[in-house]
């Protein structure tokens, strides 16, 4: 198992005129980012399928507990689809959230991006991938599972600028719970 993070920190400058510190980077939350990389026993084509039908990510994620296609006439997973999903936190706090797929290459890749109020795909609070290759050993999958903070709202940011220490502790919960979603996806994918 390959676990990465990033945090793109805040670098300061001092102004030489009045001795006081200025973020040269005001924005540490956009492009912090997350990557879980695991090797399953499991085909691509089958753990593709498991990943892409978002009506079973509450099976899965210790935090995303429901998910819909927003077009019945014409759902994903295809590049420019839409789903609702609802992300649970501990306290009971609920969240709805829009996301826009932005890739679906069946079986390789899959990515959306989460949607701001803004609604705007330029802009949003998150991007999401996964990454499907074939594994080291015949018949295993290479799974590569990506978040990386986008420039819109969200409640990471919102929580980061009351306390820089929180974006930290939420890329260590979106690590666990990336890993523990991508490994109870490969279990129904095996079975």
């Amino acid at each position: 198992m390959t676990v990465q993070d990033d945090l793109i920190t805040t670098e300061t400058e001092t102004d030489t005129a009045t001795g006081t510190a200025t973020d040269t980077d005001a924005d540490a939350v956009t492009g912090a980012r997350v990557e879980v990389e695991l090797t399953f026993p499991v085909a691509p084509e089958r753990l593709w399928d498991v990943i892409t039908d978002v009506s079973r990510i509450g099976e899965f994620s210790p935090e995303c507990k429901a998910a819909g296609w927003l077009d019945a006439a014409a759902p994903g997973p295809r590049a420019g689809a839409r789903f609702q999903a609802r992300n649970e936190f501990p306290g009971g706090h609920s969240v709805p959230v829009s996301c826009l797929v932005t890739e679906a290459e069946r079986p390789h890749t899959y990515a959306w991006v989460v949607l701001d109020p803004q609604d705007d795909p330029k802009a949003p609070s998150s991007a999401w991938r996964y990454e499907l290759l074939p594994g080291a050993e015949p018949g295993t999958t290479l799974a590569r599972h990506c978040f990386t903070h986008g420039s819109g709202d969200s409640g990471a940011r919102k929580a980061a600028q009351g306390d820089p220490a929180a974006l930290r502790e939420r890329l260590d919960v979106l690590r666990a719970n990336m890993t523990a979603t991508l490994t109870a996806m490969a279990a129904a994918a095996a079975a």
